[in-house]
């Protein structure tokens, strides 16, 4: 994750973009490529509005609902006192994990990047919101490519391709169905989840 927007260089192969290495990039121009979401989710001490406009401070109201909407923010934001103008305290201690990492979501969503990079970015949502924020994702942002890094299957498994990592290393890279057969590690990993919600419920 840290490679793409070139966090820090590779020290041995490459990382490409658009099939150029990203160090052929001006870094500006790369970076205004790529949005990312971070599971601890920074927020300011100003409006929910503001907040998720950080990105695009020109986006109209327009815009910026249609990013909460998909990150499936806008039924919170209007609960709130005064909606998309409620002040956020100070390192967002008033609003809850899931509600913090959704208005972030929103705020990526609202750069109108080519590529979202979601880095167990909702950790903190329940199954059901977060199959809701993904079926918003494929429906309303189907042209954007995402990088969705997560422990809970149930966040990947309907993506094109999944690369599953043991040990610092990829053991297995396919979508859900041929890893279900192919990689046992993948498959110890849904039985593992699959068995706890099942306990759960």
């Amino acid at each position: 994750m840290n490679l793409i927007p070139r966090f820090y260089d590779v020290s041995d192969g490459s990382v490409l973009v658009d099939g150029k290495d990203v160090k052929e990039y001006n870094l500006k121009a790369l970076r205004d490529r790529i949005a990312v979401v971070l599971q601890k989710s920074e927020l300011f001490s100003t409006t929910i509005k503001e907040n998720i406009a950080l990105g695009k401070p020109e986006a109209s109201m327009d815009e910026i609902e249609r990013a909460a909407v998909t990150a499936q923010a806008d039924d919170f934001i209007q609960r709130q006192p005064e909606g998309y103008d409620t002040a956020v305290a100070e390192g967002g201690m008033s609003l809850s994990g899931g509600q913090k990492q959704r208005i972030s979501i929103a705020r990526a969503l609202l750069k109108g990047a080519e590529i979202l990079i979601l880095d167990d970015s909702t950790s903190a949502l329940d199954l059901q919101t977060e199959a809701k924020l993904h079926e918003a994702l494929r429906t309303t942002y189907g042209h954007v490519t995402k990088i969705i890094i997560a422990q809970r299957i149930a966040t990947v498994m309907r993506a094109d391709r999944i690369a599953v990592m043991d040990q610092g290393r990829i053991v297995g890279c396919a979508d859900h169905d041929t890893l279900m057969e192919t990689c046992e590690v993948y498959r110890d990993i849904y039985n593992s989840q699959l068995k706890s919600e099942e306990e759960d419920a």
